[in-house]
């Protein structure tokens, strides 16, 4: 089947429902925010360095990976993690984007470890370099249950980018459980 046949059907269908709802006049889409431009420093290819924190005392497991961000209309970031995961291969992927109505980043994140779809919300910090994201998903300490959890994207330069995941703990503490260090590829 060509490219054309599949976006023929879709392209029809928004060219009617285009003349049912804007009565002739097409409306003016809206433009990305200063929130949203905040997210293309994201935009590029990113080499990983993974540290896990599996238990308090034991030092950390460490691998490596890459990261390919794009951006989707100046709205949105779509980032697609390559790598290992304790000796199996890994793929995550990443969206993030701002939604100017609730005044609140979201986003989303699936891989190929898991069947679980997180939603994040949150905010930026008031230095324009820390990204708090907060999100429920699975307790790795209980499975069955969600537990909630703080992800937090610093910008440390141009070319360096922090990822911290930190869970919950039934006393309100947080533990760090994943810390990625991306550098920007050359």
């Amino acid at each position: 089947m060509s490219t054309n046949s599949v976006f023929r059907p879709f392209a029809v269908l928004v060219a009617v429902a285009a003349s049912v709802c804007w009565a002739g006049e097409v409306p003016e889409f809206p433009k990305p925010t200063k929130q949203h431009e905040w997210l293309q420093q994201l935009v590029g290819e990113w080499d990983s360095e993974v540290e896990m924190f599996m238990e308090p005392v034991q030092p950390p497991v460490k691998s490596k990976g890459t990261e390919k961000v794009r951006s989707i209309g100046g709205f949105w970031t779509l980032a697609e993690n390559q790598g290992d995961l304790m000796g199996l291969p890994f793929t995550g992927i990443m969206t993030l984007g701002y939604d100017a109505d609730s005044e609140r980043f979201v986003g989303t994140w699936v891989d190929s470890m898991t069947g679980f779809l997180w939603k994040y919300e949150g905010q930026l910090d008031e230095t324009g370099k820390i990204l708090t994201l907060n999100s429920e998903g699975p307790c790795p300490a209980a499975p069955g249950t969600l537990s909630k959890f703080k992800e937090v994207l610093e910008i440390k330069s141009k070319d360096h980018k922090v990822f911290t995941s930190s869970i919950q703990a039934e006393d309100g503490s947080w533990t760090t459980g994943l810390r990625i260090n991306y550098r920007r590829k050359n």
